[in-house]
């Protein structure tokens, strides 16, 4: 059936031929008809600027995401999204991926979406699978991903408003995840529906972007002779990149060139706006050391001699006095201000304050400002850039930073020497220590892989992180919402099929996501999933021993160990068809680590899970709450 329809898409088989085709195969006259209709429409949509099309509401909102661009359908269905998958079957144009949870299917689409940058287009349940989705939606709204998220909706106020998978009575169902959405929709009108699925596409894909929510109304998917206008994505999908106002350009240029100690502080709007070469060019070329604000991304190269790591009030560049920080493409500083609010300042003591970027809503919101230029990050680097050097002459300009650069040149080789000392005392040790794993796992991988990871406590410092042609690409979240990483890796795989995709994941990330194995295996992702495996949530163990409380003392951390009974990672995989393996020798782990990646070169996904040793306070206890029903039962029931 495939081939037919390509023979007849691609204009080989007429429709006369095609419906002797279908006869031949067992098809009624009738039923070939109703089966070439949508695909006809759908035909229409991709060869016209625009046009209006009849059908049912579910083939109008398949129309209108086929001609926004959707490549993919990220979804876990429903029983009430029926005029939605009746349209999508057998509909050539998109790809179904299915995942076996609604959180698992929202990470997918937004490691596809962080990778490639286009919107991603999911499809979960009515009321039970949109709450079951807000975990991942959390991630995704922190760093701004722009998700098209539709769901089936069962209408409280038609009759009854006690219904079954249906809003509670008298709440609706887009308030669930309105928090974690730029906007929500609830449609009711099968004619409204491509209409609000473009405005979503729109919205999503808006800078700054971010997730939309769109539940259609089951009546309205099952609405039959429904005629609306579909438009292709270049009719409704504006892109620009604003540049900000000259007279800032001038100002901020003015204070950089007075600066005497400046520090660059880079976030996600750097990768986003692939300003990742301008930045480099304007860290070089000024000799200005540049600091990583709250990002998910690493749109500089970590290894560079001007990159001094994550923002740290306490870092030796920061200590020593900074009288301007340049934040750029960064909602703030990160560091502190990830994790809690911080009762004291982040900024540098007694620093101007310059913010560059898109999203107003981030610049000043916690810290101070001084200067905003507000446009593409792009633009406005290449804009600035222009305005410094207008402000220099020739000699100075090559002299500019020099001194600078020196210093932070000697300060980060200085702090990188010591790191790898450090690491390479841990080699060789048994339990294998994350040093180890991390400096093995670093060399062996290309060098152009994409590294997706939801683990804090990884060591990470081997890699040679960065945008450029043989430097891997990093891939977290700002979130910290676990069960991300599996279906961000599989959705990374999907957007880029031909870089290697390595999923680095800790042992407690791995069970809110395990069943994203199957996904891999059902439609061929080839991804290599590195499970480090320290029986612990080793996070929040170091949580609870900084606070110095009780189980600092005794040694008893709650909740925290997880074994007794230790989880086999490699049957878990392979109970989904995953083959893989285990490894509880450094000696066996770069051997280990190219059979999977062997496996994924031959198109099958694998696991290698590595027995870690724990580190930080705490990291000797194997104490849990001791418990035994089957002990205190009164009858052997």
């Amino acid at each position: 059936m495939q081939e037919l329809i390509r023979q007849y898409l691609d204009h080989h088989l007429g429709r006369r031929g095609l419906f002797a085709r279908m006869a031949g195969m067992g098809f009624t006259l009738a039923a070939a008809k109703a089966f070439l209709t949508p695909l006809d429409a759908s035909e229409r949509v991709e060869t016209s600027s625009g046009s209006t099309i009849e059908g049912t509401g579910g083939e109008l909102v398949v129309a209108q995401a086929k001609a926004a661009g959707a490549q993919y359908l990220f979804t876990n269905p429903g029983s009430f999204e029926v005029g939605f998958y009746d349209a999508f079957t057998d509909t050539p144009g998109m790809q179904l991926i299915m995942g076996l949870h609604e959180g698992l299917v929202i990470s997918m689409a937004d490691g596809y979406h962080r990778v490639c940058r286009k919107p991603a287009l999911v499809n979960v349940h009515v009321v039970a699978g949109t709450a079951q989705m807000a975990g991942q939606l959390y991630n995704a709204s922190r760093d701004g991903s722009a998700l098209v998220i539709t769901a089936g909706l069962l209408d409280n106020e038609l009759w009854g408003d006690d219904v079954v998978l249906a809003p509670r009575p008298g709440f609706n169902q887009k308030e669930i995840i309105r928090q974690f959405t730029k906007i929500s929709w609830e449609v009711r009108n099968a004619e409204s529906l491509p209409l609000v699925l473009r405005r979503a596409f729109k919205v999503a894909a808006t800078e700054p972007c971010g997730p939309v929510y769109m539940a259609m109304a089951n009546y309205a998917l099952e609405t039959k002779g429904v005629k609306a206008q579909i438009l292709p994505a270049d009719r409704f999908l504006l892109r620009a990149r604003v540049r900000p106002s000259a007279s800032a350009v001038e100002e901020a240029a003015r204070m950089l060139v007075e600066s005497k100690r400046p520090l660059l502080v880079a976030g996600d709007e750097v990768w986003k706006g692939s300003a990742q070469a301008e930045l480099l060019d304007f860290s070089e070329k000024l000799g200005l050391p540049l600091s990583l604000g709250s990002a998910a991304f690493r749109p500089f190269p970590v290894k560079h001699p001007n990159y001094l790591g994550a923002y740290d009030l306490d870092s030796g560049y920061v200590k020593r006095g900074v009288d301007l920080a340049m934040v750029i493409g960064a909602p703030d500083f990160g560091g502190r201000a990830m994790v809690t609010s911080p009762i004291r300042s982040i900024e540098p003591p007694g620093a101007r304050i310059v913010r560059i970027g898109i999203d107003t809503a981030a610049m000043g919101r916690t810290s101070p400002t001084d200067l905003a230029l507000v446009g593409d990050v792009k633009e406005t680097l290449a804009d600035l850039r222009t305005a410094i050097e207008s402000l220099l002459t020739k000699s100075r300009l090559a002299s500019f930073g020099t001194a600078r650069s020196e210093e932070v040149r000697a300060l980060t080789a200085a702090e990188r020497a010591k790191a790898d000392a450090e690491a390479q005392q841990n080699f060789g040790r048994n339990p294998i220590h994350p040093d180890e794993l991390g400096a093995v796992l670093a060399r062996t991988i290309d060098p152009n892989a994409i590294v997706v990871s939801e683990n804090l406590t990884a060591k990470y410092d081997a890699f040679p992180f960065g945008f450029r042609e043989n430097e891997q690409m990093w891939l977290g979240n700002t979130g910290a919402g676990l069960g991300w990483g599996i279906g961000a890796a599989t959705g990374a795989k999907l957007a880029a099929p031909d870089r290697q995709v390595i999923c680095s994941i800790g042992d407690g990330s791995v069970m809110y996501s395990a069943s994203g194995f199957w996904t891999q295996v059902r439609y061929g992702i080839p991804i290599l999933t590195v499970v480090w495996n320290n029986h612990n949530y080793q996070t929040v163990r170091h949580a609870y021993d900084s606070y110095k409380g009780k189980m600092h003392k005794s040694g008893h951390y709650a909740g925290m160990y997880l074994g007794d009974p230790n989880i086999d990672f490699v049957k878990l995989a392979e109970s989904q068809g995953v083959k893989g393996e285990r490894v509880t020798s450094g000696t066996d782990l770069e051997a280990a680590l190219k059979r999977g990646i062997s496996a994924t070169r031959d198109g099958k996904p694998y696991l290698v899970e590595v027995v870690i040793a724990r580190y930080g306070g705490g990291a000797d206890s194997t104490w849990y709450e001791k418990f035994n029903l089957a002990e205190k039962r009164k009858q052997r029931v």
